[in-house]
């Protein structure tokens, strides 16, 4: 297993759909990089046993989690703990790219 991984030099983007790039994967967890292009989001959903932490590299998107909502930036973390519904999206005229941690995970 690589140790070491650029997380920028990892992100892509498609002018579809948000993509993502794992970039670590072991049993207990696993990281991605999502690329977002202006208007693309992830659609709200949930995870009963796993929380997941969007730390934002570059960009600013609007979080959802369960009732609140707001922007977080570049350098800013955001918290989805398990169950809590979810939802982020690149509300603005750039890319953003999210490193996204989820543990445990999902089976």
């Amino acid at each position: 297993m690589e140790l070491f991984k650029n997380a920028l030099a990892a992100a892509a983007f498609s002018p579809e759909k948000m993509k993502k790039v794992n970039l670590f994967d072991t049993e207990r967890m696993f990281c991605d990089v999502y690329g977002l292009k202006a208007g693309q989001e992830q659609t709200a959903h949930a995870h009963a046993g796993s929380d997941k932490v969007y730390f934002v590299l570059d960009g600013i998107g609007r979080f959802r989690i369960g009732d609140e909502e707001r922007d977080a930036g570049t350098g800013e973390a955001v918290l989805a703990p398990a169950g809590a519904p979810h939802a982020v999206r690149n509300n603005g005229p750039g890319q953003l790219t999210l490193l996204v941690f989820m543990a445990p995970k999902p089976s």
